[in-house]
């Protein structure tokens, strides 16, 4: 009678369920982001029926823009320091609530000057949400970190291609005012995510409780980190001033060339960031397969030689 199996088969039935529920945490993560990004994405994607409604330059919804991205941007390092320090499980909850507000706030805005602060709020809320989210996403990754920041990324850029779907469907039919629909979406992400909060503090909980173990492991020296950031700062940076460029200006561009109605320029908005989420979910395995610094200069390289293909249809090839 072989004694050893039963021993052996003890911590392989711990290690299932284990794995289980991170994955669980982990497509509760993703979903949540594409909650997240696709209420944020509301805002870009009803820019034609702001400029109508307020009779907005395009200087106006370029401050819309940058109202919201400066506050997502500048505070989401400020709450990342703070949250390394000092962990949060909840503080999901609350940057989902601040989105809330501004959904509200947006939809009753009753003058230019109320978009700029429902847009700040909309865009604090993702402040909150994106760095702890992302903590929790690597922790529940099981070691397969490409893997899980893929899925938790894909749910986010699902959820952004998704809000000129949402857009198009209910806002240009019925009115801004149909924006209070989509708090529900919040709703259910608030009460996903304290689901989440509550997993997270039990971690907490156990890893104060073995910390005096923990053995840290840099595998590279701390005077290379700042070179490092910077370098990752630049292409962040590089990559979102135009992406968010063709979000914001996309559709006036389609409606003023090509003639397509609000409605018709949403779609194509949707199957730009859609081509955008896939590649995300391809980026994740494949970057785990061939390594991450080569995947994201691959895409830098195509990136740049679509861009350059863009430019010469713009100013140079004949009309579609």
């Amino acid at each position: 009678m072989n004694t050893v199996s039963e021993t052996e088969a003890a911590p392989a039935l711990h290690v299932r369920p284990a794995q289980n529920s991170t994955l669980s945490i982990l497509f509760a993560l993703s979903f949540c982001h594409l909650l997240n990004d696709s209420l944020q994405a509301l805002l870009p994607a009803i820019y034609p029926l702001l400029k109508e409604s307020f009779s907005l330059s395009f200087t106006q919804i370029g401050l819309i823009t940058l109202t919201f991205q400066m506050v997502g941007s500048v505070f989401q390092p400020v709450v990342g320091f703070y949250t390394d320090r000092h962990p949060k499980p909840y503080s999901l909850v609350i940057g989902m609530g601040i989105t809330l507000i501004g959904l509200v706030a947006l939809a009753l805005a009753p003058s230019y000057y109320a978009v700029l602060a429902a847009a700040a709020m909309v865009g604090l809320g993702s402040a909150i949400f994106h760095p702890e989210s992302s903590r929790m996403a690597r922790l529940a990754s099981g070691g397969r970190h490409g893997f899980a920041q893929s899925l938790f990324q894909v749910g986010g850029n699902a959820g952004s291609s998704l809000g000129p779907l949402l857009a198009a469907g209910v806002i240009t039919r019925y009115g801004r005012h149909h924006l209070l629909w989509f708090t529900l979406f919040a709703l259910a992400g608030m009460f996903i995510l304290s689901r989440v909060g509550s997993w997270y503090r039990q971690h907490l909980d156990e890893r104060r409780a073995s910390k005096a173990g923990e053995v840290h492991h840099h595998p590279v020296a701390r005077a290379q980190v700042p070179f490092l950031l910077g370098v990752l700062l630049c292409l962040m940076f590089s990559k979102f001033f135009y992406l968010a460029s063709m979000t914001n200006y996309y559709t006036f561009y389609l409606i003023e060339r090509f003639g397509l109605t609000v409605h018709q320029s949403q779609i194509y908005l949707f199957v730009f960031l859609f081509a955008v989420a896939a590649g995300t979910l391809a980026g994740g395995p494949v970057g785990d397969r061939i390594g991450r610094k080569l995947v994201i200069w691959i895409s830098i390289l195509a990136w740049r030689h679509l861009r350059c293909f863009c430019r010469m249809q713009i100013f140079w090839g004949p009309p579609l």
